[in-house]
């Protein structure tokens, strides 16, 4: 059986394991053609990626500060609001708000920052005089836990110079940004945040049924897969804004599963519902069932749609049974026209924290969770294969009715 070696080119899942002050995070991300020679990995884990086979994994622990620099207080500075260029974007209008990333560039008469520097940055407070912004890692401070599993092993054939990798720096670009800073929550409702380019009633947009994937196959299985590690046999279910497909495993036997959606043709198609149910969540939040009717919620794709989350968030808690899971997921495609502005406004891992806040601002939920998977080879066969060459990152973010 073949083995790894200082000539291995290795496929390799890596998974980013931390913790909040409320939550538990995890942050995968598939690595193609690790050089275990060449690219950059923390000493001690490289050594332990050596003779493993395809299936092995590999685990390891770091302190805050090993891997990424602890906090630095001289990254943590005031500025003017002048300093901050609201026509940064043409044709748009950008205000810091609390919590929230922005580009360095955005920033003028800063040392060694540059209009053309993508490299985000907090504002963490924001008073009339001021704007307190943060250039530290959003995961300064935070203890961090890898697991390496090797999917696929190569050799090289040659050394002819090429680039140095580091898989940590890949790794560890975006997580972080899913977080509070300090504990205080993000300021992504300020600026009509839930506006949409078309107010046209939902009902007549999805008056067409759209019997297609939204996503990429491989999208699609990572989703079932995280809907299986959190629903549990027996559990009444419910879809929310539904379709065609649910992308619950099939093998998970369930109770019942209700589809509340828009669109009665595309509800029909859906074999894994047990009952359906037409309602415009936009229209009214308010769910036509009793206290207690479910033991998990589901809602996939479709969170960036809604134009009044918090009241959505909190009907969920209501009709949840106690210990009952509400899961959201999503990906970076959507309907334009449909989708609420902020969402199409900040960056994908934001998107998780925006989708915390609405757990977290319904103060009905508890151990809160999120995860990504990104960097996985787009299938074979997909209309984008060819053009894009990795699946539609999934993101989920999940937690517990108190």
């Amino acid at each position: 059986m073949v083995k790894t070696d200082i000539k291995s080119l290795a496929d390799i899942e890596f998974q980013l394991h931390w913790k909040s002050h409320y939550g538990t995070h995890t942050d995968c991300f598939f690595a193609e053609r690790v050089s275990l020679w060449r690219d950059f990995l923390p000493k001690g884990l490289s050594e332990n990626l050596l003779n493993r086979h395809i299936g092995d994994t590999v685990d390891a622990s770091f302190d805050a500060g090993e891997i990424i620099l602890n906090h630095d207080p001289s990254k943590s500075f005031h500025i003017k609001h002048s300093q901050f260029e609201n026509n940064f974007i043409p044709d748009i209008i950008t205000y810091p708000r609390q919590g929230r990333f922005y580009p360095k560039g955005i920033l003028k008469d800063i040392a060694n920052v540059f209009r053309i520097n993508m490299v985000p940055f907090r504002c963490a407070e924001i008073n009339h005089s001021n704007i307190l912004v943060d250039f530290n890692h959003p995961l300064a401070g935070t203890k961090l836990h890898i697991k390496s599993t090797i999917i696929g092993i190569g050799n090289k054939k040659a050394d002819m110079g090429g680039m140095c990798n580091n898989w940590i720096d890949i790794l560890t670009t975006w997580p972080g940004m899913q977080i509070r800073w300090n504990g205080q929550p993000t300021d992504f409702f300020s600026d009509n945040p839930f506006a949409r380019t078309d107010e046209t009633p939902d009902r007549t947009f999805y008056e067409r049924p759209r019997l297609v994937n939204h996503i990429d196959d491989t999208a699609i299985v990572n989703i079932s897969g995280l809907y299986g590690n959190v629903l549990n046999t027996g559990d009444n279910v419910l879809d929310l804004m539904s379709s065609w497909k649910s992308h619950i495993p099939p093998h998970l036997k369930l109770g019942k599963v209700t589809g509340l959606g828009l669109n009665l043709e595309e509800l029909n198609k859906n074999d894994q519902l047990t009952d359906i149910v037409i309602h415009d969540l936009n229209e009214n939040p308010v769910l036509p069932f009793e206290d207690k009717s479910f033991d998990a919620v589901i809602c996939t794709v479709s969170v960036e749609y809604l134009t009044n989350p918090l009241a959505v968030f909190k009907e969920v808690g209501r009709i949840l049974n106690h210990g009952g899971c509400f899961i959201v997921t999503f990906s970076n495609r959507w309907f334009p026209p449909k989708a609420i502005t902020i969402w199409q406004q900040i960056q994908e891992f934001e998107r998780m924290g925006l989708v915390s806040e609405y757990f977290l601002l319904s103060e009905q939920f508890g151990e809160l969770n999120t995860h990504s998977i990104r960097g996985l080879p787009r299938p074979n066969g997909d209309k984008y294969y060819g053009e894009l060459l990795v699946s539609d990152p999934v993101y989920g973010v999940w937690a517990y009715r108190r």
